[in-house]
């Protein structure tokens, strides 16, 4: 999920955002704090494999407890979503490949974005794998303008994603970059770095005399995609892989395209409290392993996300 390339901000969820066709029929109801869905696995909740290879990596709480609890927004598909009353896609299946190699179970919970880092601070989960964009405001819990908002966070860096804009069929507007933006309405996510990147597109608009762009956010990327279906908006700021999955399922291929802009792609990273060092390297090795083994790519690949392959897991790599 850079601010201008990235989905999620600092005050959570760049979301380097939605459920393709379900989203654009309804946006799903989620809370911070309660349990919605939990993904499967291939081991029972509470059991630890210890012949498993990095399991020694990880903190003693974490081996006790059999369980490693993840905090993710399950409305982006194709990274995250509900299906069948389980979480699915790219990071569920990331968070199988993991499991092998440390032994636990990758327990998912599904809350509203913008509070999945504060949740985390505050004991409810012990990761956030949510297309969580890594940057270094969230690094140093800063929001978008720059003031002190929590302790941070540290990233295990897993996936690079270019920014796309989400259009009607057709592209009636001709947008093609973030300048054709302005002097238009854009819809996004609140608490993405997709709001921050428009905001910032706002103040070019401004200081190149093109217009004004204005902005909506919405709690879930599925209502600012409604919202550019009904045309009260001309775009939605999403990432590249995400944007193509709706592109091509929402209304059967024929509501909306997608169009990638040529910008620095930004890291999704795993974040974790800055105090859980124990448990980043841990991840950071085992994300390591699923790389040289190929289930890594695999994984992304199963969902048409396999243009964001990193070569090497990395803390903290984001800008």
């Amino acid at each position: 999920m850079t601010a201008s390339t990235t989905r999620r901000t600092t005050a959570a969820r760049s979301r380097i955002a939605a459920v393709g066709a379900i989203a654009v029929a309804g946006a799903l109801v989620l809370t911070g704090c309660g349990d919605q869905t939990d993904k499967g696995s291939s081991t029972p909740s509470g059991a630890a494999n210890n012949s498993a290879p990095l399991f020694s990596k990880l903190p003693k709480k974490i081996q006790d407890a059999g369980v490693i609890k993840v905090g993710t927004d399950a409305t982006y598909a194709p990274m995250e979503f509900t299906e069948g009353g389980k979480i699915v896609g790219v990071d569920p299946d990331i968070a199988a490949a993991l499991e092998k190699q440390l032994g636990v179970t990758f327990k998912f919970e599904s809350g509203t974005f913008d509070t999945l880092i504060s949740s985390m601070q505050t004991g409810r989960s012990d990761m956030v794998m949510s297309s969580l964009t890594d940057t270094k405001a969230r690094q140093d819990g800063l929001d978008d303008k720059g003031a002190k908002t929590g302790a941070g966070v540290d990233f295990v860096d897993y996936y690079a994603s270019s920014t796309a804009i989400l259009v009607k069929k057709g592209n009636p507007e001709g947008i093609k970059t973030l300048d054709d933006l302005c002097g238009k309405k854009v819809a996004v996510q609140r608490g993405t770095t997709y709001e921050t990147s428009a905001k910032t597109q706002a103040e070019k608009c401004k200081a190149d005399g093109k217009g004004e762009l204005t902005i909506e956010s919405f709690p879930t990327d599925a209502e600012a995609q409604t919202r550019v279906k009904a045309g009260g908006a001309v775009a939605d700021l999403n990432d590249a892989p995400v944007a193509a999955h709706i592109a091509k399922t929402a209304g059967g291929g024929n509501d909306f395209e997608a169009v990638v802009t040529q910008s620095e792609p930004g890291l999704f990273g795993i974040a974790v409290d800055k105090k859980s060092t124990d448990l980043r390297d841990a991840l950071k090795a085992a994300m390591d392993a699923i790389i040289k083994d190929g289930t890594y790519k695999a994984a992304l690949d199963k969902w048409g996300a396999g243009s964001g392959a990193v070569t090497e897991a990395k803390i903290n790599a984001g800008s």
